[in-house]
């Protein structure tokens, strides 16, 4: 080793060190990039693993009625639920658990869930305990279940101590009658005695199964993450043969595989039903940039589209529910609300309100509504978007549990993006989803079924559809398509020259700015974007570029909020390119007649769910019956409502009788027809005609 003597010397050894330092990370960041690799194969081959089991599981026929219990369960079915047949994977899911086997049937909403452990419990002696995240949930479970003279209990926090002291007791009590206890995930975690009872009650030989409905909730990959639930993994060890039933509206493959690790039950029977809802029209409205325009629009879908028909109108804040159920009420609408900061016996009196309608909707948060026993809403209007497509598929599949037609509108505007992701950007994930949700409402062309199916990664076709959302409904619509090159290089020199100022841009003020507004010194050089497309557009563009990665959001927080700033996004640099295109098409909302009756026919499929049978004033026979005063023919078309399924559900064009003009009130109107459009299969619509439109053509504009 040389001897170092001076300043210089020592100086020179730090360089030289620096540089085997730089190597050596360089060396560590290559070994711990292929550990990583290494750690999610690794993960992707235990999933496979999984995955094989379950499949295994799943191949075995659980459909069969030769199991010693069959001739038990067909005879609860029809004489105390007053069922006549199962939905699709009700009995394997039955069968299933009947074998002691744990499983977690996926369905969509008013598929049938809750009979799945339901009727099992009353097969065998002993208690099934079913674990559910809401009060209101359990409520009308628990309301069902006592008019069909089924013993059931809930225990949760709004219970008194007399209930949860019975509660406890039914646990130890083998005399008891009670065959369904409800309670919430948090009991298990911070009620030992709770857990003792239960440990005696299992070793009693009482313990049949545990239930865990909206088992998503396990996952942080989950859109309703409860960290309660993730105690329940305790349950498969501390009570072994107890097999576990845990039921979803929704979920995806990764947030499955999670669940199976979270509850312990790795490679266990996995059900899934296809996640389509043929009754459900889907439609995106544009938001009013006021509130008093926003009560105009949901007075009108109250009073004529819905008249006397039941619904929800889901709001972003406890502030926007109060808001807007003060507004309709003094328009004289009978609409209630409900949201966490109200106590818990205002909360069941406003659920029974609404299920008795006397209230023809409640005015909600997303803390209302998760398992909600009540089949015959026909309308879920959100007025501001949902924070993911897994929340949003949740809360509109609460309309039309009973198989018939309902609609679920959304209000769509840009300022909504915003309220929104302030909210979700610090959870793993979450803003990405936002943005699949921006993405949903941006979409003009694709069948807004088809973008839900490519997010639970199903592949449904256009007969999935039968033109049952705005996009279909309107085939041969014409959609126009704007450049970017030359607005996206204006964004980029306002967001530059506001930097250089040290100037934070909210989406606001970067429209502004784009359309020469407000501050002088951060607006561009370019022509008034105004004069060729509509503020509207300029909204519509800033979200479609966000989604994209040419703008970012940055987020501060203030003492009383966050706020979101816009930057430039990492593909920015692309426009530096010579050959640099980007283009947009234009959204532009459908018709949708507020003022008009919605459309009364049964959707396209056999038979009305039988949960929805003698409790909805509507049914597969009166469904499309018309009053004395119709004419025979309409009276004639009552009589085939699957024949007036059809030709409702095709555009006016393709039907092969005239209307009736008392039905064509009854059904919004498609463009009219084309020679072009009868060439057209009947189950596929034309594809929509995409017209260019430079920004030089001065003759257009939105």
């Amino acid at each position: 080793m040389t001897e170092m003597k001076t300043a210089e010397d020592y100086q020179l050894a730090i360089t030289n060190i620096d540089k085997e330092l730089v190597k050596v990370e360089a060396e560590i960041t290559k070994w711990k990039t292929i550990q990583r690799k290494l750690n999610e194969k690794k993960t992707s081959y235990k999933n496979a693993i999984t995955k094989l089991k379950s499949d295994s599981l799943a191949s075995l026929d659980w459909e069969g009625t030769s199991y010693e219990w069959s001739d038990d369960v067909k005879s609860t079915l029809e004489n105390i639920f007053k069922i006549k047949s199962f939905r699709p994977k009700q009995l394997s899911a039955i069968n299933s658990t009947l074998s002691g086997e744990h499983a977690i049937v996926v369905m969509p909403t008013g598929a049938g869930k809750s009979l799945c452990y339901q009727l099992p419990a009353l097969l065998r002696p002993g208690l099934t305990v079913v674990v559910s995240p809401l009060i209101s949930l359990m409520e009308d479970q628990i309301r069902s279940l006592t008019q069909k003279n089924i013993p059931a209990m809930l225990m949760c926090s709004t219970s008194s101590k007399d209930e949860n002291q019975t509660a406890l007791k039914t646990l130890t009590d083998d005399k008891t009658d009670i065959k369904l206890l409800y309670v919430t995930p948090e009991r298990f975690a911070k009620s030992k005695r709770f857990m003792s009872n239960l440990q005696k009650c299992h070793a009693a030989g009482r313990l049949q199964r545990f239930a865990i409905d909206e088992v998503h909730c396990c996952s942080q990959w989950g859109h309703d993450f409860r960290p309660d639930y993730k105690f329940l993994g305790i349950l498969s060890n501390m009570f072994p043969k107890v097999p576990i039933l845990g039921l979803t509206g929704t979920a995806t493959s990764h947030v499955l595989s999670d669940v199976q690790k979270i509850l312990n039950i790795p490679g266990c029977l996995v059900l899934k039903t296809t996640f389509n809802r043929p009754n459900l029209f889907y439609q995106i409205l544009e938001k009013p940039a006021t509130q008093e325009g926003c009560l105009d629009v949901l007075e009108k879908l109250l009073k004529y589209r819905y008249k006397d028909e039941s619904g929800i109108i889901y709001a972003h804040s406890i502030k926007d529910c109060e808001d807007l159920a003060q507004g309709l009420r003094k328009r004289g609408l009978r609409v209630g609300c409900y949201h966490a900061s109200l106590d818990a016996d205002t909360r069941s009196k406003v659920h029974q309100k609404w299920h008795e309608k006397i209230y023809q909707a409640i005015v909600a948060t997303v803390a209302f509504g998760m398992g909600i026993d009540k089949p015959d809403v026909r309308f879920v209007i959100h007025h501001s978007i949902s924070k993911t497509m897994e929340n949003y598929y949740q809360e509109s599949g609460r309309a039309g549990r009973d198989g018939l037609r309902a609609e679920c509108v959304t209000l769509y505007r840009m300022q909504d993006l915003f309220r929104v992701s302030t909210m979700v950007f610090s959870n793993n994930g979450h803003l990405e989803q936002l943005y699949g949700m921006i993405k949903y409402c941006l979409n003009v062309k694709v069948c807004r079924r088809q973008v839900v199916a490519e997010y639970f990664n199903e592949n449904w076709g256009n007969t999935d559809c039968n033109y049952m959302c705005d996009v279909c409904i309107h085939p041969n619509k014409i959609i126009r398509e704007i450049r970017l090159e030359e607005h996206i290089k204006n964004l980029a020199v306002v967001i530059e020259k506001a930097e250089k100022k040290e100037i934070k841009l909210t989406a606001l003020k970067l429209l502004d700015a784009w359309f020469l507004k407000g501050p002088v010194n951060i607006r561009h050089d370019g022509p008034d974007p105004g004069l060729k497309i509509s503020r509207l557009v300029g909204e519509d563009v800033i979200a479609y570029l966000l989604i994209k990665g040419y703008l970012v959001e940055d987020f501060h927080f203030t003492a009383m909020s966050t706020i979101s700033y816009i930057k430039c996004g990492p593909n920015m640099e692309m426009i530096k390119d010579e050959n640099f295109s980007l283009r947009m098409l234009v959204r532009k909302s459908s018709a949708f007649n507020l003022e008009e009756p919605a459309p009364c026919f049964v959707p396209a499929c056999e038979e009305v769910f039988e949960e929805g049978r003698g409790r909805s004033k509507r049914n597969i026979n009166d469904v499309n019956e018309q009053p004395p005063e119709k004419t025979s023919k309409s009276e004639a078309a009552a009589k085939k409502p699957r024949q007036a399924i059809n030709e409702e559900s095709k555009p006016a064009a393709v039907a092969k009788k005239p209307r009736q003009v008392t039905e064509e009130k009854c059904k919004p109107k498609p463009e009219q027809d084309t020679e072009k459009r009868k060439k057209q299969p009947l189950n596929k619509p034309l594809a929509s005609e995409v017209v260019i439109v430079d920004d030089d053509n001065d003759d257009f504009f939105w």
